[in-house]
């Protein structure tokens, strides 16, 4: 994952850098995409080692629950290897990736009767750059980021679901406008709009941490 959050106005409010770097990511998935869509396991692997720890933390957040994203980010690859042979290169890879990814997470929430909450702990494990930004800090330091975490969890576990994608996706995987509209189904008006009432949520949700 790309980015953490740390107070309330943490959405960012402009697309993301088209650095040549992000363009180079995206041929290096497509080449694998295209290797795994000959029945190459070792570039199916690959693919699975770039983007797990993007995935799984995105399910951990959609659902609140660390072990389960696990278990959905599996199916989403197998999702993958099982589409790779009628894939198309029509977007980036990630976009096809989120999308896999939101239709297996809305299919689960809409299967659980109640939700359930995530510990920050349980991120940090599939987050090792929060688990080393963690370890330059003071006890106290780490305990007072572990609750304005755990604050932040909880607002963005309250959002609706198609906010709380966006907002997932936006804030933690980098994702732009139009990345968030495909993954989504959506138009980008349609994202930004969802943005900005996600944003007022939180900002209220949170303002204690001001």
């Amino acid at each position: 994952m790309r980015a953490a959050l740390s107070m309330p106005g943490f959405i960012p409010d402009q697309p993301r850098s088209t650095a040549d770097g992000v363009d180079a990511d995206d041929a290096i998935d497509v080449a694998l995409m295209r290797a795994t869509a000959k029945g190459d396991e070792r570039a199916f692997r690959q693919l699975i080692e770039r983007h797990q720890q993007s995935v799984v933390g995105t399910v951990a957040r959609m659902l609140n629950d660390a072990t389960e994203a696990e278990d959905i980010a599996q199916m989403v690859f197998v999702r993958i290897w099982q589409s790779a042979p009628k894939w198309t290169h029509d977007a980036k890879f990630t976009t096809y990736l989120f999308t896999i990814t939101r239709n297996l997470v809305f299919n689960e929430s809409r299967r659980r009767s109640r939700k359930k909450e995530v510990s920050y702990d349980a991120q940090e494990e599939n987050d090792p750059a929060l688990s080393r930004a963690d370890d330059a800090l003071q006890p106290g330091e780490r305990l007072e980021k572990s609750e304005r975490h755990r604050s932040i969890d909880r607002a963005i576990a309250a959002l609706p679901e198609q906010q709380r994608l966006a907002v997932v996706l936006r804030t933690f995987e980098g994702l732009d406008y139009e990345e968030i509209a495909a993954a989504l189904d959506t138009s980008v008006s349609s994202v930004k709009s969802l943005l900005f009432r996600a944003r007022a949520t939180l900002r209220e949700a949170l303002a204690d941490e001001l």
